[in-house]
């Protein structure tokens, strides 16, 4: 009985070891993204744009309002050249006013300024305030249809057409959620002033007060945008972004029965991804990573470092398993110029390669006389053939 105790014993703190050994030295669980009843959806990064959860982001898709996005990006692109301003006023024009679906409520022959169409736009998702900053940017619809692809075409949104500015339904008109993922991304990096009016609870114009259709605004206040769309051929569609202790996500679900299960979609999307992710900065822009010796020059050793910040979205318990290997292309040889690129920084997390990008020179190392530089330079002909010969050997 004694012996069969010990034996337990002995076991079970052998399985306590094991099972210890193999949290700390592997990566983290995470368990598969929530069901959802949206048909297409994708969960990414703002800042690492590392995808979380994505279920047909690449097939076409019906974007129907969302398409707002695009006409908010180019209209802020305008201001920011000079083009058009927030305090231009816009002579309403009978075809913008005839628009049907979710409206402002411009009236023709009247005059609305930039500003209040752009609010009418992005708050009420209105489609008369919509056609109207298309018709006074580009004087016609037609022809901000034409801008706006260009701009499709700049972002390299490799699988949209948009063939009108407020997303009305249209064989021809699509997009997928890896594409409308990285609009979205753009559009909060290149303008964030624009961006603040996608929080924007509500809009009071011409006497009518009308809320964001985003409910999530309201349940949540790291909750800051984006945009809803809703036609019958689209189903229910969001896409939503959010901040929470310098981790911005942002999810995108499309193909939602109900408005409820839009919301719930989106929500849950957001809430795992905070929950088994968190993005942090793992080297700063100057950072010393190492210091290698310096052939020829006036400094013998020379400090490395990479040129950017360098951010990583993993699970928490990970970040103090990630190794940093750095590679050189060649031997440092003076004179060798502060940025010069000399190898690779490479993140890895257990044995997998998170991130690969430029080692740089921290600083300036400049070559001593000609005298010693062909004395030096004679001497790395000798180290690195007697070095290949070593490797030879081995």
């Amino acid at each position: 009985m004694d012996n069969l105790s010990n034996l337990m014993r002995v076991l079970f703190i052998f399985l306590l070891f094991l099972s210890s050994f193999l949290v700390h030295s592997r990566v983290s669980f995470i368990p598969d993204p929530p069901n959802l009843n949206a048909e297409n959806y994708l969960l990414i990064d703002h800042r690492t744009q590392r995808i979380l959860a994505e279920k047909g982001a690449d097939e076409r898709i019906e974007p129907a309002s969302i398409t707002k996005l695009m006409t908010g990006y180019v209209v802020a692109d305008q201001i920011n050249k000079g083009f058009i301003g927030l305090e231009d006023d816009v002579l309403v024009s009978e075809n913008c006013w005839k628009k049907v679906g979710s409206r402002m409520f411009i009236e023709a022959g009247k005059k609305v300024s930039v500003e209040d169409l752009l609010k009418g736009m992005v708050i009420q998702s209105g489609n008369d305030a919509t056609c109207q900053l298309a018709e006074h940017i580009a004087g016609s619809e037609e022809g901000f249809i034409d801008l706006m692809q260009s701009y499709v075409q700049d972002l390299e949104l490799k699988d949209t057409n948009f063939i009108n500015s407020s997303g009305w339904p249209d064989n021809n008109h699509y997009s997928t959620a890896r594409d409308l993922a990285k609009l979205s991304s753009r559009l909060i990096s290149d303008y964030p002033d624009h961006y603040d009016l996608y929080k924007e609870k509500w809009f009071i114009f011409n006497g009518i007060k009308q809320r964001n259709r985003n409910s999530l605004l309201w349940q949540d206040d790291s909750i800051d945008g984006i945009k809803t769309g809703h036609t019958e051929s689209a189903g229910y569609c969001l896409v939503s972004s959010a901040e929470r202790e310098q981790t911005r996500l942002i999810a995108l679900t499309f193909k939602s029965d109900n408005e409820r299960t839009r919301i719930t979609d989106n929500r849950r999307l957001l809430d795992y991804g905070f929950r088994y992710y968190k993005t942090r900065k793992i080297l700063t822009s100057g950072q010393i990573v190492i210091s290698e010796s310096v052939w020829g020059g006036e400094e013998e050793y020379l400090g490395l470092s990479v040129k950017d910040d360098i951010f990583l979205t993993q699970n928490p318990r990970d970040f103090d398993k990630i190794n940093v290997v750095t590679h050189l292309d060649d031997y440092l040889q003076a004179p060798v110029l502060e940025g010069d690129r000399v190898g690779d920084v490479i993140l890895e997390l257990d044995g997998e390669t998170l991130y690969r990008g430029d080692l740089v020179a921290g600083s300036t190392v400049l070559s001593k006389g000609i005298i010693n530089r062909v004395w030096s330079s004679l001497q790395l002909f000798i180290y690195s053939f007697l070095m290949e010969d070593e490797e030879k050997k081995d």
